[in-house]
């Protein structure tokens, strides 16, 4: 059962006229080791007393998460476009956010770090738009001319490998 339920027969027995206490043997006979804790209803009867309606938690106070905007997402893309052996903490200072930030952002860059360089793992969006180009321009020349086309159409996946063992980390 999920917090949301409990909550909703935490409410349901306190409308009944039960005490935490009473609340909580309830849920320990019916659901064991799966009932909520005592705290869990202690903390949610008075809020139900008060005239809360709502089963969900509020949303909480804070500061967003500023540092992960598309802008800022982007101005790191670029960087490391430029030069991919840049460093975390160069790219956190450059920018002005945490180390922390620029660590996590591997996800939205669809990247890894990988022997002091920035790996692309899959294709970058960029390498995507420039594929969904051609195959389109390629297909329309397909549609126009079919069968002078076929004959000179031909299709490949070029991947280049360049292995190079460092003798130092620095390198």
């Amino acid at each position: 059962m999920d917090k949301i339920k409990y909550r909703a027969v935490i409410k349901f027995f306190l409308k009944e006229g039960l005490k935490p206490n009473e609340i909580h043997l309830k849920f320990i006979k019916v659901y064991g080791d799966f009932s909520p804790s005592f705290s869990t209803i202690k903390k949610w009867v008075p809020e139900f007393k008060r005239g809360r309606t709502r089963l969900e938690v509020d949303p909480r106070e804070g500061c967003p998460k500023s540092a992960t905007t598309p802008e800022i997402i982007e101005q790191v893309h670029d960087m490391l476009l430029d030069d991919r052996r840049m460093k975390v903490r160069e790219i956190a200072e450059t920018i002005g956010i945490s180390k922390e930030r620029v660590g996590s952002m591997h996800e939205e860059l669809d990247t890894k770090k990988l022997c002091a360089r920035w790996v692309p793992r899959l294709l970058t969006a960029d390498q995507k738009r420039t594929r969904i180009k051609i195959s389109g321009q390629c297909l329309e020349g397909f549609n126009k001319n079919k069968t002078d086309f076929v004959h000179r159409f031909i299709t490949m996946d070029e991947t280049w490998i360049n292995h190079y063992t460092p003798e130092s980390k620095q390198q």
